[in-house]
């Protein structure tokens, strides 16, 4: 009886010395990481961005990379200056339908403020309740695109705004006969009057008060922004740490960097589904070059919150669908990669930074948690009064 008591009184001062360990070990490690993310929140919050640590970059990402921060002011081209009176004109073409064929799509039908300048849909309806091919991109911060469009056909906003006119799928009416719509529109007389010196309606000066009035549809600062600028406890240790996961392991810096949260360049993440019924081949039907089969534009990440569906194909749902799809490296891109267009053999090379990952759970959460503070309250516009 002595030996049992004498061995379990052992086995009590065993398991309560391990407990005391264990304890012990749970306790440093929460202290550590407590004091790991307020080393890093301090950092991130300094105002100063030298301070922070060091990104974790791809080789062919440093030509184009500039830390991620506040959008600059927006620049007007030298022959399309700003003024108050032409972007009143921008806005008011930009809602107004009767540039399209049946009258009643305006450009604001995919562009919808209240959507954060999208429309949410996978595809947008367009002229006869057509539906397009690809995901309809917000317009907000587009000022700051070098390139327009998933795959860039358009070089600048003045060049794009006449696009979605003249598109069979969307606006469907030809240019020309759009101008000459509005010219006999009593109304537009003195708004162009103002904008442009005199009462001429153009073509070319549609698309220049459009892209106009586009470049002022900006992002007002967001939670990240503050933070940066030393709100230091307006961000939670979630989107402190998913704020280090971006610039780190996550390795989202390789395309999404600079204030608009984009490297304004063309990558292939492998999601062109050559050889299937939803093929895309993106770029190369701009340039016909090759190595451009299945690249689209990086899309910036400001409002990124508020924009889904998400790709260039709508085919992300939910946030953490699309970290995932990165944390996996998207392997599934393999499969149908090669096919057969205007009669040459097409091969869609993924490019090499999407990779696998293995983010955990947490981090995918934090990583989201992060991606929310770049999107801002929706601000209510109200769309201007249509001249008669």
């Amino acid at each position: 009886m002595k030996n049992v008591l004498s061995w379990l009184l052992i086995l009590f001062l065993t398991v309560s010395l391990l407990n005391n360990c264990l304890n012990s070990s749970v306790r440093k490690d929460i202290e550590q990481k407590a004091s790991f993310i307020a080393h890093l929140r301090k950092l991130y919050s300094s105002g100063n961005s030298l301070s922070w640590p060091k990104p974790i970059l791809d080789q062919e990402a440093l030509s184009s990379f500039s830390e991620i921060g506040h959008l600059p002011e927006i620049q007007f081209p030298n022959d399309n200056q700003y003024s108050q009176e032409k972007e009143l004109l921008g806005k008011t073409l930009f809602f107004d339908p009767r540039l399209s064929k049946s009258n009643q799509i305006a450009c604001a039908s995919c562009h919808d403020p209240e959507l954060a300048w999208t429309d949410n849909r996978t595809f947008s309806f367009g002229h006869d309740r057509q539906i397009g091919t690809r995901n309809s991109m917000t317009i907000l911060n587009v000022a700051y695109a070098k390139s327009l469009f998933w795959d860039g056909r358009a070089e600048s906003l003045e060049d794009q705004s006449k696009m979605p006119i003249q598109d069979e799928r969307e606006m469907s009416e030809h240019i020309d006969i759009a101008a000459g719509k509005i010219a006999k529109i009593k109304g537009y007389e003195l708004l162009f009057e103002k904008a442009f010196g005199n009462k001429k309606v153009t073509k070319e000066r549609i698309a220049k008060a459009i892209a106009t009035f586009e470049r002022t549809v900006k992002s007002s600062p967001s939670k990240f922004d503050q933070f940066i600028d030393g709100k230091t406890e307006i961000y939670t240790d979630d989107e402190v740490m998913g704020l280090h996961l971006f610039r780190t392991k996550a390795q989202c810096m390789n395309c999404h960097h600079s204030g608009y949260f984009s490297s304004n360049r063309f990558e292939n993440i492998g999601n062109a589904l050559l050889n299937s019924k939803q093929e895309d081949l993106g770029r190369y039907l701009v340039t016909k070059n090759f190595e451009d089969v299945g690249k689209f534009r990086v899309p910036s990440l400001r409002e990124v919150a508020r924009t889904g569906p998400w790709f260039h194909n709508g085919s992300m749902k939910t946030l953490t669908e699309v970290i995932d799809f990165y944390s996996k490296g998207n392997p599934e891109s393999y499969q149908n990669r090669t096919t057969i267009h205007e009669g040459n053999t097409l091969t869609s090379e993924k490019s090499n930074m999407v990779r696998l990952l293995e983010l955990t759970d947490v981090e995918i959460s934090q990583l989201e948690s992060f991606l929310r503070t770049l999107s801002t309250k929706t601000e209510r516009i109200n769309p201007p009064e249509m001249p008669k």
